[in-house]
């Protein structure tokens, strides 16, 4: 079996994509939205190239066979010119124990795509929010569009805190806005709605919160998806380091499942 190694850790591989992208959301955990086409598209090029491989591999005599009776005969020959027989034995042995031992390695290559085949890790959550420095977009104070008519007024995490830090016109003043995301834990008993933002992929995810205050519910745990609907808080200079994170007065907690997307587009 090893020799059809190479051709079982393309169909791994490329069934593991496709059943991410074709059979669900899954692939959302990882990138975004618009690659789903190009993941298709490489997850059928994987399988097809596994197929081929395989057929290749089948119809192409195993090299290590060969070797194998070469080294027999030779030590044949050998015995009959020299009589030594244990060294004879000694010489074929050791070449045909050295020939497939390479292969056995590339076996392990297949314990990554089992795990997405099987096991597909979750989408990044408070660990790795944690763990990212505070990342904000360098743009300057100005007048920001309208916000629509009506409260409350839905609006992602990245969204709401541009508007808190940057804008001139104040459009949250007086408004009620809902946001979506995460629970993460500061190290004073503060807790923050969280949101990664991804440009492409998991691998670039920046982060985005909102501290929320006044909330009568009790902490939640980390990594719980809740709704918070409140009050922007005013809170430093605009456009100042003081002004970050910023501050969400809490009228409503609701806990909500994670959704099928769980990123934000910056």
């Amino acid at each position: 079996m090893r020799r059809y190694g190479p051709a079982a850790l393309l169909l791994l591989t490329g069934g593991a994509v496709l059943r991410i992208t074709l059979f669900g959301d899954l692939y959302l955990r990882y990138v975004q939205a618009g690659l789903r086409p190009y993941l298709i598209v490489s997850g059928v090029a994987l399988v097809l190239l596994g197929l081929a491989t395989a057929a290749l591999r089948h119809r192409t005599p195993n090299p290590h066979e060969d070797v194998h009776h070469e080294d027999v005969h030779h030590e044949d020959v050998h015995h009959g010119d020299t009589g030594h027989e244990g060294d004879g034995g000694h010489v074929g042995h050791v070449g045909h124990s050295h020939g497939p031992a390479g292969p056995r390695v590339a076996w392990l290559l297949t314990l990554p795509a089992l795990a997405l085949l099987l096991f597909p890790p979750p989408a990044l959550g408070s660990y790795s929010a944690g763990r990212e420095a505070a990342q904000r977009a360098a743009q300057g104070v100005g007048a920001f569009p309208a916000l629509p008519a009506g409260n409350p007024v839905e609006l992602t995490v990245a969204e709401f805190s541009s508007r808190a830090i940057y804008d001139s016109g104040r459009s949250l003043k007086g408004r009620t806005v809902r946001l979506t995301g995460f629970v993460t834990h500061g190290d004073d008993g503060t807790w923050y709605v969280t949101r990664l933002v991804v440009t492409c992929c998991a691998a670039d995810a920046t982060t985005g919160k909102v501290e929320i205050r006044n909330a009568d519910d009790d902490v939640l745990p980390a990594d719980t998806w809740v709704t918070v609907t409140g009050a922007w808080r005013p809170k430093g200079a605009l456009g100042s380091d003081a002004a970050w994170p910023p501050v969400l007065d809490a009228a409503e907690v609701t806990q909500v499942k994670q959704p099928a997307d769980p990123y934000e587009k910056p």
